[in-house]
């Protein structure tokens, strides 16, 4: 990433009981909301399994992408939990444990309890540092530009919020949506030729259906407001020029 370039992120979600179904991933919206509070916009995400060369191969080409990188899941004490030693490979460095992490996992377990298992939650890349969990005491881990986060949302959203105020902002993200019963295929040209003329920002409409009506949420996004503002105000006047019922306009 060019030194002056907006920021940007990326997320790489790991796990088999993600990509099985059994588990449902909340943790990319809860990063992408918080990350986009300071104008740092998830650009790229990807879901890969507890397999070292995916994760070595997917955050190989994600981390020289983008400005920083965050990885959940596969940080445990299980045999499963293998993002530690994937990360390292990617890094070309080794999976160490880290006297900083066993110190906190005594401090929060005692030393009589530090079990093995236990134990490989105080593995992390060499050279990495630690990333404070408020929550349940195993600390997540940054190197280079990649944040290494629990899968469990709560753990995972604690970590971030000590995450977010050490990173470089990006400008400000203005969002303005206008929502109404019309469908998207009765709207899309002439949405199409607002967001041609408003080619800075991303313009997008998303289906709904409400009481067994069909609604669209047009949605007008990006950094400069006046052009946000005044892209929201043309979709306004063309959902009522087409004599639709609008359900909401916000930002």
């Amino acid at each position: 990433m060019t030194v002056g370039q907006d920021p940007t992120a990326a997320v790489l979600i790991i796990g088999n009981e993600i990509l099985s179904g059994r588990t449902q991933d909340v943790n990319l919206n809860a990063i992408a909301r918080g990350l986009g509070a300071v104008g740092i916009p998830v650009r790229e995400a990807r879901v890969v399994p507890d397999t070292r060369s995916a994760i070595v191969e997917a955050l190989n080409i994600l981390r020289a992408q983008h400005t920083y990188v965050f990885t959940t899941g596969g940080i445990g004490p299980t045999h499963d939990d293998i993002t530690v030693d994937a990360v390292a490979a990617a890094f070309g460095v080794p999976a160490i444990e880290n006297p900083a992490a066993r110190a906190v996992l005594v401090d929060h377990y005692g030393a009589d309890r530090l079990t093995p298992a236990r134990l490989r939650m105080a593995r992390t890349p060499q050279g990495a540092e630690l990333v404070a969990n408020p929550v349940s005491a195993a600390p997540g881990i940054k190197i280079g530009n990649v944040f290494i986060l629990a899968g469990v949302p709560d753990v995972m959203r604690a970590m971030l919020d000590g995450i977010i105020p050490t990173l470089r902002p990006g400008p400000a993200i203005y969002s303005k949506t206008v929502s109404a019963y019309i469908a998207e295929s009765v709207i899309a040209e002439g949405l199409g030729a607002i967001a041609a003329r408003f080619a800075q920002l991303d313009i997008g409409s998303y289906p709904w259906v409400r009481d067994g009506r069909f609604g669209t949420a047009l949605v007008a996004r990006g950094t400069d407001e006046q052009a946000v503002a005044k892209a929201a105000e043309e979709i306004m006047e063309l959902v009522l020029a087409m004599g639709a019922e609008i359900t909401s306009s916000a930002a």
